[in-house]
């Protein structure tokens, strides 16, 4: 008999967010294929798992997809697994499952843990029906199609950013979408876990120095009339700028230039708000 690809969620922080169908899977197991075996080894050595892992990344997944397939065929039951939450969900797993269902496989669902749900259960905003949205993408034109996209939903939408991007996303999505209440939810489930409400103005407001994982909820609305939002002021452009020069490693001017096209600007007045965000911080 062929075995099953079990497709497992993990915790997202708390590493006792797991269910027992989840451990005794793992524990069960051929062998786990992991985004991470590193982080991975913490969660199995945490409830003395001895299942033997294998990587499966982004980097890799076309070449081992075959192989691991091979071995269900054999009759060996296998677990995937992410760095944390639901495999698939902005993580990889997708080539290795529809090669799974290609070759006439069974592939079972562990359901658990994900940031988007537990950020939208949390959130008080609405969510009957919502969209989830990823990561917003870096390169020019698809973040303008991302962020029409987000605009036309016309709902509750929830999506993940990485910390050196969170403030420069929100200050987008406030320009194009209007000042909508949004949540911006910090290492959920982690002790610093931390949820900021508000509109999205307010929220910038008190992003001053953010790291670790965000998850944002964001109700949009139904209006496509979208007033005009006054630029940032000068501390988060500063904070920007920052983050642009010295995370992202652009050049002052392109920086300028970057944050003059974000906010609806003139390049001279962005230089303005940098050097008046820079002396209220001295």
């Amino acid at each position: 008999m062929p075995g099953t690809l079990f497709v497992v969620a993990t915790p997202i922080g708390n590493l006792e967010d797991i269910t027992a169908r989840a451990l005794r899977v793992l524990r069960e197991a051929s062998i786990i294929a992991a985004e991470d075996t590193r982080r991975t080894a913490n969660l199995l050595a945490r409830y003395a798992i001895v299942t033997p892992t294998t990587s499966l990344h982004e980097h890799n997944e076309a070449q081992k997809s075959a192989s691991i397939v091979e071995r269900l065929r054999r009759g060996e039951n296998i677990a995937l697994v992410s760095d944390a939450g639901t495999p698939t969900i902005s993580d990889p797993g997708l080539r290795l499952i529809r090669t799974a269902i290609e070759a006439g496989l069974r592939v079972e669902s562990i359901p658990g843990p994900n940031a988007a749900i537990a950020a939208l259960a949390a959130s008080g905003l609405p969510a009957d029906t919502f969209v989830f949205l990823g990561f917003p993408p870096t390169r020019s034109k698809a973040r303008v199609d991302w962020f029409e996209r987000a605009r036309s939903v016309g709902g509750t939408v929830v999506f993940f950013e990485a910390p050196h991007r969170i403030r420069e996303t929100l200050a987008e999505l406030l320009r194009v979408a209007g000042d909508c209440p949004v949540v911006v939810c910090r290492e959920l489930t982690k002790i610093h876990e931390e949820l900021v409400r508000g509109p999205i103005s307010a929220v910038l407001e008190r992003l001053n120095s953010p790291v670790g994982e965000f998850t944002v909820v964001a109700d949009i609305g139904h209006t496509t009339d979208i007033v005009k939002i006054q630029p940032p002021g000068a501390a988060v452009v500063y904070a920007q700028f920052c983050d642009m020069t010295k995370v992202d490693k652009l050049t002052r001017r392109a920086a300028v230039t970057a944050l003059a096209k974000q906010h609806g600007i003139r390049p001279n007045a962005v230089y303005e708000l940098i050097e008046r965000g820079k002396k209220s911080g001295e």
